[in-house]
């Protein structure tokens, strides 16, 4: 807005958009040859020109959405031409395949940005798109209340700010406060977010809906008041922007003399009522404050004016003290008598009539919401994929400079798909991962764009997305298969020691299960593992390597095998072969017998023993505590639980007396879902804290502990017992609902079992050691003849195999069938 570029870029944007393929012709559109269509830049010459080739019409469906674009784009200015591309033609708009499918923004003959193809999918995203990029300068874009909060504070006394709420950028919402953006953009700065947060931090929960906001800072002097702010109540169009914004132009409020019937301003020319504050010399001022206070609360709805009874010509009943005009036209004013301004508010608000502006009055069927995505994570991508991310503080890799980075230095490399909604997801994530790391870290973070570099993630055994894998020098890749987290991932980043670390000594041993050796990395492994054996036990200690291995990334493991071990294992009675836990949280060691146990039992010894005895439960580590196939008990607390309840839980866990169910607890602050878990077992919200068992596994039956005792040790045994004897009543029972996909499609779940079936894999997931793993992987990309492609679905579950502890808890939930 406040920029005085705003008039060069208006004028100076040339819109370039390729294609490859496309046969029929658009009337409606220009057609130029290359040659001639450059040879028409101008400096300040907008255009829009979409180059293709005559071959296929493959790209129809968006002609016909550019052949819409024509007359609006227009009426800005600029220019729509289609490009006729040729076989010999050697431009970079009509040449290398993976140029193809963007669109080009230029000034003159000078490339401003380029954008896919894929985001201009209709006409409203198209001008959208175009127009925000042509006042980049003027209309700011934001994600944080701090943004707005600095803009304003930066504006008062100055300026008055447009701030809008739009679902996602090229919605007609979007393209509706860009148009506005182009008119009034000189006038008022604009503010645009799409941060669901930022609205409801300003105090508006419906995030369903686009709002605009118009902040009154101009005539703020001080600078620790609030700009007021007015909501515009209708919806966002084009039209019912520019009323809303002409309204806030209109004087608060107007002293009158005349009759009220012949008096016009511009809230009737936009079809708005009149409301009259009748005064007279003796009560002045009150009622110019008065009147003040009316038309704040009717702006935009309604012109507030003050008549002067004494100076008007016109009779005016006695004891009226509201005059009220409609706008209508013939229509006789209203003479009233309001005791409060609440009365006067609910009386205009009710007798206030405002058609809603239709921008296509000809369309007679609804078009789809094209901002609703099919699935909750495609939605948010799609929200916010006009979100700026800080991309510089990870490396771009290409087909060219991949292997040079990756031999140079340590290095984490995501491969993503730029067109699909999960690597963009997990691409913030690794962003947030950067953030965290900047400047504390020596590994290098990279990233692929596998829609890009295809060939380069075929080369590195790709062949899901996305993946992210370490690279070190000297050592095969490694790959990450736990959840696709910010906190997950820089958990696997820091844990990344040689497992099992080698322990030399008792006093080293001494130290590691004390958390002394690693106390750096005690925040992301609250368990150190140790594996105790005779120097002999050659067996064994091979099965447990194996095992460390496996589980590099994700606990922190050690092998003692020296002569004197037996100190260590007298000291802690523990039999050999035998793992030593140290639960660093607890203070307390504990030892596990090893005998007879191979890779795949230390694995599972290992993982069932880091889970929590009363863990917090979220949605990330639901489904883990969900394959032990033991029955919920739920402790639900709005925040921090109580320490007596936890500590009655945690004596009856000790005395066994829990062994047959899962104890946890649920913050619904940190977990709000569980206010919706909690309606569905009550019909309304109960009162806190609440202790229930879901019995997921076998009959879905729900039992709340009664609300009139204390959680003690001894009532909650006591009730147990009652359960168990079947002398308490269910609340309800979960029905046995399939989770069934949005459309079959999407049943990928389906999928991959019946790629399962045709491909069998091991019954049991099976350690396999790294180094052969990345060895049959090298052997392969070496003799590219040999590759043999397999199902994706195939090659998936062969990934998954190798990460199944991780998945076996969701497979569980699925199979149940239940609703938690």
């Amino acid at each position: 807005m406040m920029s005085s570029s705003f008039n060069i870029f208006r004028v100076g944007i040339s819109f370039v958009i390729m294609c490859i393929f496309y046969k029929s012709a658009v009337d409606s559109l220009s057609e130029l040859s290359p040659q001639k269509y450059f040879s028409t830049l101008q400096p300040g010459k907008a255009s829009l020109a979409y180059f293709c080739q005559a071959d296929s019409p493959r790209t129809s469906i968006f002609l016909e959405e550019l052949n819409e674009a024509v007359t609006p784009l227009q009426d800005y200015g600029i220019s729509v031409a289609k490009v006729n591309c040729v076989k010999e033609e050697t431009s970079r708009y009509c040449g290398k395949e993976k140029d193809l499918m963007k669109a080009y923004l230029f000034r003159g003959n000078i490339l401003l940005r380029e954008f896919p193809t894929d985001v201009l999918f209709d006409v409203n995203a198209i001008v959208a798109h175009v127009l925000f990029a042509l006042l980049f300068n003027e209309v700011k874009y934001i994600t944080t209340l701090e943004d707005l909060q600095n803009i304003e504070n930066a504006l008062k006394g100055k300026a008055n700010i447009a701030f809008a709420y739009v679902r996602a950028i090229g919605t007609p919402e979007h393209r509706a406060v860009m148009e506005a953006a182009f008119v009034y953009g000189t006038t008022y700065q604009f503010v645009l977010t799409t941060e669901t947060a930022l609205l409801e931090s300003i105090g508006n929960e419906d995030i369903e809906n686009a709002h605009l906001y118009f902040f009154h800072c101009k005539q703020v002097l001080d600078l620790t008041l609030q700009c007021r702010r007015t909501l515009m109540e209708q919806p966002l169009t084009t039209l019912n922007i520019h009323q809303f914004i002409k309204t806030m132009e209109a004087p608060l409020l107007t002293e009158v003399t005349e009759d009220p019937q012949q008096v016009s301003t511009i809230h009737l020319q936009l079809g708005l009522p009149l409301v009259f504050i009748v005064s007279q010399q003796a009560t002045y001022e009150a009622d110019r404050r008065t009147a003040e206070w009316v038309a704040w609360r009717l702006l935009g709805k309604a012109g507030v004016l003050l008549l002067l009874r004494d100076s008007l010509e016109v009779d005016i009943p006695q004891h009226a003290n509201v005059v009220f005009r409609r706008a209508e036209e013939g229509v006789p004013v209203e003479f009233l008598v309001l005791d409060d301004i609440d009365s006067l508010i609910s009386h205009v608000e009710s007798n206030v009539h405002v058609e809603e502006i239709q921008e296509d009055e000809d369309e007679d069927t609804k078009s789809p919401n094209m901002d609703v995505q099919d699935d909750e994570v495609a939605e948010t991508v799609y929200r916010d994929r006009k979100r700026p991310l800080p991309l510089e503080l990870t490396v771009e890799l290409t087909e060219e400079t991949f292997n040079t980075t990756v031999v140079a230095s340590d290095s984490i490399v995501l491969f993503y798909a730029g067109w699909q909604a999960v690597s963009m997801a997990f691409l913030q994530s690794y962003i947030d991962l950067a953030i965290k790391l900047k400047g504390t870290s020596t590994m290098l973070l990279t990233r692929v764009n596998c829609a890009d570099w295809s060939d380069l993630c075929t080369k590195q055994n790709v062949t899901e997305f996305p993946v992210v894998k370490m690279y070190k020098e000297g050592k095969n890749p490694v790959s990450y298969a736990g959840m696709l987290g910010t906190e997950d991932l820089l958990k696997f980043i820091q844990l990344r020691i040689s497992c099992p670390v080698n322990i030399t000594s008792v006093q080293e041993a001494e130290e590691y299960l004390s958390g002394e050796l690693y106390k750096d990395l005690i925040s992301y492994s609250s368990v150190s593992v140790l594996g105790l054996f005779s120097p002999n036990m050659t067996t064994a200690k091979e099965d447990f390597t194996e095992a460390g291995n496996y589980l590099k990334g994700y606990v922190i493991t050690g092998i003692y095998s020296e002569e004197d071990v037996l100190i260590l294992s007298d000291k802690y009675a523990a039999t050999l072969p035998a793992l030593l836990l140290s639960r660093h949280k607890e203070g307390k060691i504990e030892s596990i017998p090893l005998a007879n146990s191979h890779a795949q039992d230390i694995i599972q010894i290992i993982t069932n023993a880091l889970l929590e005895t009363f863990p917090e439960i979220t949605v990330e580590n639901l489904p883990i505590y969900l394959r032990l196939q033991k029955p919920l008990l739920i402790l639900f607390s709005d925040g921090s639980i109580n320490p007596q309840y936890k500590k009655a839980i945690l004596m009856l866990v000790k005395e066994k007396h829990l062994d047959s169910l899962t104890p946890c607890w649920l913050n619904l602050k940190n977990t709000p879902v569980g206010r919706g878990i909690l309606q569905s077992y009550f019909d309304t919200m109960p009162p806190l804290p609440l202790l229930v068992v879901v019995n997921l596994h076998s009959g879905g039956q729900v039992f709340a502990f009664p609300s009139d005792q204390p959680i003690t040790e001894q009532n909650l045994l006591l009730w147990l017992k009652k359960l168990e004897a079947g002398l308490e009543n269910h609340i309800t029972i979960l029905p046995a609902q399939e989770w069934k996909p949005p459309l079959p499609a999407y049943d990928f779940l389906s999928m991959m079992d019946a790629a399962a079936s045709q491909h069998p894999t091991r019954k049991d997931p099976e350690c396999t050691k790294e180094t052969d793993v990345q060895e049959n992987d090298k052997k392969q990309h070496e003799d590219k003849s040999a590759i043999i492609k397999e199902p994706i679905e195939t090659l998936r579950i062969k990934h998954w195999n190798r990460s199944n502890w991780f998945k076996e808890g969701e497979k569980s939930f699925r199979h149940d069938n239940k609703e938690l």
